[in-house]
């Protein structure tokens, strides 16, 4: 198995460092992390991982090393891990607007790399990550696709599209869990017990996710399944479209993704 190294052991590098354990007991022995917070590496090692004691060891003792920081600390990491890169290392960087030509100039090293956009239903086993490969063999790469594999559902695309994504999966659950408080937020002002509201519209977004996955309708026909001529669903959905929901949303997106631009290095 390849050893993989991760700088940084926040709540992503968590999500990926268990999933890669739940499919397999025994890789926690290949697995090094390094992390500036001492409580996070206490926990780190309860896992049975090694704890590795600064950036540019983590690099020298793997062979796949997870870029698992914040944007504002990626010039600092990488300037630690430099003397440590050569041409065989892969090089994984999970933050948003951190492209693969950024690495490549602060490193000084092309050697292979993967771009991702997980997003944080990661952490219980179902996320949704975005990915893009660079100068990177097949076997790597499935290294590394397996890697968030264990933890939800990969969609491989072209790096170009990366800050695009982000707006669909990074930070689409956020509209989801707003989407969701408004219901909940409604039937506890119409005296519906809110632990009881929330259950069933997370039931409902379940069911509906199923749907849409797997009943092999477009959208726009599942819609029209619900919404009975002259009925309830049509009249709410008329309110929508009055206040142009649909828009709002694309718009909503476009805002993300251009934020995303703007950031990028």
């Amino acid at each position: 198995m390849k050893k993989i190294g991760f700088i940084g052991a926040g709540n992503m590098a968590t999500a990926i460092i268990d999933g890669i354990i739940r499919s397999n007991s025994e890789a926690a022995a290949n697995i090094t992390v390094y992390d500036v917070l001492a409580d996070k590496l206490d926990v780190m090692a309860k896992k049975g991982v090694n704890i590795a004691q600064c950036p540019k060891c983590t690099v020298k003792g793997s062979d796949i090393i997870v870029l698992a920081v914040k944007p504002q600390n990626y010039a600092e990491v990488l300037e630690s891990i430099k003397p440590a890169v050569t041409a065989d290392k892969v090089i994984v960087t999970i933050a948003a607007g951190i492209s693969t030509d950024y690495i490549a100039k602060a490193i000084d090293c092309d050697c292979p790399m993967v771009r991702v956009m997980p997003n944080t239903p990661l952490l219980l086993g179902v996320g949704a990550s975005a990915m893009s490969r660079r100068n990177i063999s097949d076997e790597d790469f499935r290294c590394v696709y397996d890697m968030f594999a264990n933890g939800g559902v990969v969609e491989i695309l072209d790096e170009t599209q990366m800050n695009s994504v982000i707006a669909v999966n990074g930070s689409s659950p956020a509209y989801v869990y707003l989407f969701a408080k408004a219901m909940v937020d409604y039937a506890e002002k119409e005296g519906i017990d809110p632990a009881s509201a929330l259950r069933l519209v997370c039931a409902t977004l379940k069911g509906s996710a199923e749907m849409l996955e797997n009943s092999g309708d477009t959208p726009d026909l599942l819609i029209k399944k619900v919404s009975s001529p002259g009925g309830t669903t049509l009249k709410a959905l008329e309110k929508l479209e009055e206040k142009d929901f649909y828009n709002s949303i694309i718009e909503a997106m476009e805002a993300c993704t251009k934020r995303a631009d703007e950031l990028s290095m």
